[in-house]
């Protein structure tokens, strides 16, 4: 099986939709996907197509690459292999220690020290509080 990459989609486009454009044209069409923003649910402008295996991907690309979908030009390009994502953790060099910790910088208090060191006992120095 062959897959695409389709680009420039209208915002708009669903899953079957994008399956019966490539139907449309005369591919047998193993399965049609938009990519969408995880936290909004909205397309991202792109998707995949996958072709039956009696499919010319190469006629495929040079019939529908510039081909109009709803007004959108489409990019319509061979998919590249995804690239790895690593264990899934941590996704870059943020530090989420907060910075607060038991000589850490300011805070509330103004001195740093832990969270629950807020005795009856003057502070002293600026923008403690005083009970």
């Amino acid at each position: 099986m062959a897959k695409l990459y389709v680009g420039n989609l209208p915002f708009a486009i669903t899953d079957d939709t994008l399956q019966q454009f490539f139907a449309g044209q005369g591919y047998d069409v193993q399965s049609a996907r938009v990519v969408r923003d995880m936290g909004t649910g909205r397309s991202r402008g792109f998707g995949f197509v996958e072709l039956g295996p009696n499919d010319d991907t190469a006629r495929a690309i040079s019939q529908l690459n510039g081909a109009s979908l709803e007004g959108r030009a489409l990019q319509v390009n061979e998919a590249r292999p995804q690239a790895p994502r690593g264990d899934g953790g941590n996704r870059g060099g943020f530090d989420r220690s907060g910075g607060r910790g038991r000589h850490g910088g300011g805070g509330r208090g103004g001195r740093g020290g832990e969270r629950g060191d807020r005795g009856d006992r003057d502070r002293g120095g600026y923008g403690g509080r005083h009970r």
